[in-house]
């Protein structure tokens, strides 16, 4: 098991090397770039993803100053030593190898810099984002698994039933509403719309949140957190409930069922003494799975619907601003949690069922 451990853990270090190499060369020549970006809010136009080619360039390296109104875009008639302190500021006066270099040995230490346009160090912003995500992650992949896990079971049981078919076309109803579609109806039914004002429009706390006891915080923190979380669960627990109710059919019509039913066993015996912990491996293994999924995808509108400022939402702004260090930050951190979290699935299926062996496995 050590020896296995040891070999994913060492897997990962290519790994996250290739992912960052091969971002960092996109990069470079994507459309637009930070330097373009100051001229541009000096020019009063947009330096978006509109912007021409030569802006991503400039990230490869210093041109002569002669150079820098044909490789920036709005750099007409500005001074080249200007032009030449903003590539000094945002880095790029270095050649790409050397700055790839020296992010490699700076992450290592998890030293991600300090933000182009927010001029914060990049792992408080992330670390001041972090609880939104945090609660949208974890309580969206409790509720799913919470409904699912039931749910599939019943289904499997009642399989072909009215119940199953019932219960089936509405949770395919449900997976095929987008969760933002979702959440402005939540919003226009309980946020004071045109129906009822119950919840509350945006945060995740109220403005008095550090002024309230411990019982009226945990209060208002679910308060706020409910409708955000039910529009994300809406479609989250389709897979998990057709992959319990699936994977408990096929355990039902083994062999093995049959051999307990003979027995005398009553039904719910063989269901949960026999059945439940087979069928579940594979449903319980992708749980590590589901929560970074649900942690990292598909909670950027709901952030933005709800006013809640979530690395989702720090993602995007970073991206459309070419802030470069917190995009790479992200990328980082996301690729280290994936390769993590997928060795702790192998060690769950382990973990569930003893007879697995790691030590005969390659990576």
């Amino acid at each position: 098991m050590f020896a296995y451990i040891l070999r994913r853990l060492l897997f990962m270090i290519p790994t996250i090397f290739g992912i960052l190499l091969i971002s960092f060369v996109i990069v470079q020549f994507a459309p637009g770039g930070p330097v373009e970006r100051v001229l541009a809010q000096l020019q009063g136009t947009d330096a978006g993803a509109t912007a021409n080619i030569g802006g991503g360039g400039a990230a490869m390296g210093t041109a002569n100053s002669a150079d820098f109104s044909s490789k920036y875009r709005g750099a007409q008639g500005l001074d080249p030593k200007f032009i030449a302190e903003l590539e000094k500021q945002f880095g790029f006066d270095k050649p790409a190898y050397e700055r790839f270099y020296l992010m490699l040995r700076n992450y290592l230490r998890f030293d991600f810099g300090r933000s182009y346009f927010r001029d914060e160090p990049v792992i408080k912003l992330i670390g001041e984002k972090l609880p939104v995500s945090i609660s949208l992650g974890v309580w969206m992949t409790l509720i799913s698994y919470a409904i699912s896990i039931p749910l599939g079971i019943k289904k499997a049981v009642a399989d072909g039933s009215r119940f199953d078919m019932w219960t089936s076309a509405v949770i395919i109803i449900g997976y095929a509403i987008p969760s933002f579609l979702f959440a402005i109806l939540l919003i226009v039914l309980f946020c004071g719309g045109s129906f009822w004002q119950i919840f509350p429009l945006r945060g995740l706390t109220s403005e008095n949140w550090a002024d309230l006891s411990w019982p009226a915080r945990i209060a208002d923190y679910f308060w706020h957190i409910t409708l955000p979380v039910l529009s994300l669960s809406l479609g989250a627990f389709a897979t998990s409930t057709f992959l319990t109710k699936n994977s408990f059919l096929d355990e039902i019509r083994k062999q093995y069922v049959q051999t307990a039913r003979m027995k005398g066993l009553t039904e719910t015996q063989v269901l949960y003494g026999h059945v439940f912990r087979n069928a579940m491996m594979i449903v319980v293994a992708g749980f590590p799975g589901a929560f970074l999924s649900a942690f990292f995808t598909g909670s950027l509108l709901i952030e933005t619907i709800f006013s809640l400022d979530g690395l989702g939402l720090l993602s995007f702004e970073s991206i459309v601003n070419r802030d470069y260090p917190i995009v790479f930050a992200n990328l980082y951190i996301m690729a280290l949690l994936g390769l993590v979290v997928n060795l702790l699935s192998d060690l769950t299926y382990m973990w569930i069922d003893p007879r697995i062996d790691f030590e005969t496995r390659e990576v």
